[in-house]
């Protein structure tokens, strides 16, 4: 497992020393009367570097020594392998793929009596909450949906992007008709387009379509049948070649940025490399289509928030609330957006978007996101494996998308 150079920063907080004392030296506290605490980060280490080093500037009272492990499988893996050996950091991230694991393993603190936590959206809180706990400080979110060349679809007559579904499919027919590939989209991992159809259903839902489906009192063939019917019609009708099938994120990324595509689904990741790749791109992005009587929305979650271990001794842990605290304030959040492009989610402190992302900001703003493998309850990272692996199979006309959504009923009972 390759493990990047060990980063220290130091700092110190006043009002920590008052815990430190009444801790009764319980953390590892240097002479100085300084504590050191540990942290796995999967930010950059030359983002977070500058991060910790500002850290360090308004609290000299704690010394955190960093490490580091790429995101996600990579992460999770070493992260795991600690907890399981009674080496894990003091603080960590929690996320998506792991965060079942940690909460109902007792693994990390419950910070949802912190004042830190108030700044943030209650889309977010919730991400990382379990039963009324709070396990995670998530400052950040991410959307993705359509990314438009503009050129191309006004060599169609479009100078508009459609809301509805039906109208998208008209213009990707339009495209095909001139000799335009009209849409490419990853289908290695769940589509984004399907998790978009099933987010706008679910947010007009209470209880949530998720809850239905894990209480029993639902199915996913209720409640996902639609939404895959109409995301097959790009297939049945011809729009996209099951060609795709042999495609990555990064080639159809390529095809976007040298012309030979109108229309990719994407995050605000894309728009660097895509910039990069073609500085003259007249190019925009919006949320997906929404199907009849749905409207558009945009895939996405909570970005992966900062946990406490709670197997960390007093002291560490008072050292890591002041950390948490610090990394809320509006000057850590304003470093943390220009460093990282992330969009920010606390109260006060509005983050700077990219002009080509702004119509997709709102919807992280006020939690109008959905991605199932977060709002699944149990047993996520088997059924996305199960819902990509039939969905693919849908594309090749091997199944129906009521079989898909029969599988994962099949696999959620199973598991």
């Amino acid at each position: 497992m390759n493990r990047r150079p060990l980063i220290v920063a130091s700092a110190m907080a006043a009002a920590l020393a008052l815990t430190l004392s009444a801790c009764g030296g319980g953390g590892d506290g240097g002479s100085d009367g300084t504590t050191k605490i540990t942290f796995l980060s999967w930010t950059g280490e030359e983002q977070m570097t500058q991060i910790l080093d500002a850290f360090e500037k308004a609290h000299p009272e704690v010394d955190i020594e960093a490490s580091y492990s790429p995101p996600v499988a990579e992460y999770i893996q070493t992260l795991q392998t600690q907890v399981l050996s009674g080496t894990a950091p003091d603080v960590f991230i929690i996320a998506a793929e792991n965060k079942t694991n940690l909460i109902e393993g007792g693994h990390v603190v419950d910070l949802a009596d912190e004042p830190f936590m108030e700044k943030v959206e209650d889309f977010n809180l919730d991400t990382y909450g379990r039963d009324g706990g709070r396990y995670g400080l998530s400052l950040a979110s991410w959307a993705a949906g359509y990314m438009y060349n503009v050129d191309l679809l006004a060599e169609v007559g479009y100078d508009t992007i459609p809301e509805t579904w039906d109208e998208f499919l008209e213009l990707c027919e339009a495209l095909k008709a001139a000799g335009i590939t009209p849409f490419l989209e990853g289908v290695d991992q769940l589509p984004t387009t399907v998790a978009a159809f099933v987010g706008a259903a679910n947010s007009d839902m209470d209880p949530s379509l998720d809850e239905l489906i894990f209480s029993g009192e639902s199915t996913f063939e209720e409640q996902w049948t639609e939404s895959l019917e109409q995301y097959n019609r790009l297939y049945t009708e011809g729009i996209v070649s099951t060609d795709v099938l042999g495609l990555d994120g990064d080639m159809i990324r390529d095809e976007f940025a040298n012309g030979r595509v109108a229309i990719m689904s994407a995050g605000p990741w894309t728009i660097a490399p895509v910039r990069e790749a073609a500085p003259d791109l007249n190019f925009l992005m919006a949320p997906i289509p929404g199907i009849e009587g749905g409207k558009p929305f945009v895939a996405g979650a909570a970005s992966p928030g900062y946990a406490i271990n709670s197997k960390s001794g007093e002291a560490e842990q008072a050292a890591a609330k002041v950390f948490l605290t610090w990394l809320a304030t509006p000057e850590a959040v304003e470093l943390i957006n220009t460093l990282t492009g992330d969009v920010t989610v606390t109260s006060d402190f509005e983050p700077v978007t990219d002009e080509v992302f702004a119509p997709m900001a709102e919807s992280i703003r006020t939690g109008q996101l959905y991605l199932p493998m977060i709002s699944w309850q149990r047993s996520e990272d088997v059924l996305n494996v199960e819902a990509v692996a039939q969905i693919q199979r849908m594309i090749q006309g091997d199944i129906q998308p009521a079989d898909v959504a029969k599988a994962l009923d099949a696999k959620l009972a199973a598991s």
